[in-house]
């Protein structure tokens, strides 16, 4: 008889949550919860984890990324490169200083790329999430099982690319012994909430705080409202992204990195200067307090003193 896991990928969100909450309702055998740290999450998801880790009496494995090798190379190895393409010795100088390991994966890896993740460039999903939890969790897992199903919260509502995800598939690192498994495809949003009222577990808090999805705050593909709430409700997040532009921005050749990509800046023209300066993360708060078509302030979405109360898109106000 196989030795079969269920491991099942818990980012802290609605649909994570529900599958786990799933697992358990089966009563499957092996089970083994996993998280990936990116380094992005706000603090009310760790605490959350902690929360579910309580109620539900299980233990969350954590996987994190680290790209300390990656950064020691870039050092030795582009700097060199940079002195041959004529970069001046002020600029290498600065971003050897800046190339130090920092233990915080996001970050590390954006220095390391010398760039911010994009729609077009999303190596955050692979580096941060898949490879860490492959290296760390299945391979591992992989000595001691026969086979794992790998259980994910994705829902065919949620996206038109995830609207072509089969309930069962192999995957990597090994087809033959390593399965998807999505038994919440044709569940709406609403099932998904009560769910978690039928296992009498609270969702993320953050759902009633505006946001739209859990995980990176923000996420690279935040909505302009969800953007605006993250300002409104915790400045220090964007605090944090103006010093990761200035960061990487140091450690890239081309000397300006923004969190959002600036060629698809609203407000930007062709004839600009585009630097992380001009164009980073607090033109693009400015952008978000504005109304529809991003020329007119919105003075009341401006307030970031008094966030509304409830701006959940789920209708989760208390």
């Amino acid at each position: 008889m196989k030795r079969l896991c269920n491991m099942v990928s818990v980012s802290g969100g609605k649909d994570s949550t529900a599958i786990l909450l799933l697992a358990i309702e089966r009563g499957v055998e092996s089970l083994r919860p996993v998280f990936a740290d990116t380094g992005n999450e706000h603090q009310a998801t760790y605490d959350y984890l902690g929360y579910l880790e309580q109620a539900l009496g299980i233990t969350i494995t954590r996987a994190k990324a680290d790209f300390s090798q990656q950064l020691i190379r870039k050092r030795e190895v582009t700097m060199e490169k940079w002195r041959k393409d004529g970069v001046s010795e002020e600029t290498i100088e600065r971003a050897q200083a800046a190339l130090t390991p920092s233990g915080n994966p996001f970050l590390d890896l954006c220095m390391w790329k010398g760039r911010f993740p994009s729609s077009k460039a999303r190596f955050c999903t692979e580096e941060l999430k898949v490879l860490p939890i492959t290296k760390q969790v299945v391979w591992p897992l992989l000595r001691e099982f026969d086979q794992i199903e790998s259980w994910q919260g994705i829902r065919w509502d949620e996206s038109l690319a995830r609207a072509s995800y089969v309930e069962r598939e192999g995957i990597e690192p090994d087809h033959e012994r390593v399965f998807a498994y999505r038994p919440i495809l044709s569940w709406t949003a609403e099932q998904v909430f009560a769910f978690h009222d039928k296992h009498k577990i609270k969702p993320n808090p953050l759902y009633s705080q505006g946001m739209g999805r859990v995980g990176c705050m923000p996420c690279i593909n935040a909505r302009k409202s969800e953007l605006r709430e993250i300002a409104n409700r915790f400045p220090e997040v964007i605090e944090r992204l103006a010093e990761w532009e200035s960061l990487v921005s140091i450690a890239s050749k081309r000397g300006s990195g923004t969190f959002f990509c600036a060629t698809t800046d609203p407000t930007a023209s062709d004839d600009d200067d585009i630097t992380h300066e001009t164009h980073g993360i607090r033109r693009m708060v400015d952008w978000a307090r504005t109304d529809r078509g991003g020329r007119q302030r919105n003075l009341l979405a401006s307030d970031a003193s008094e966030p509304s109360q409830c701006s959940s898109i789920y209708g989760l106000c208390e």
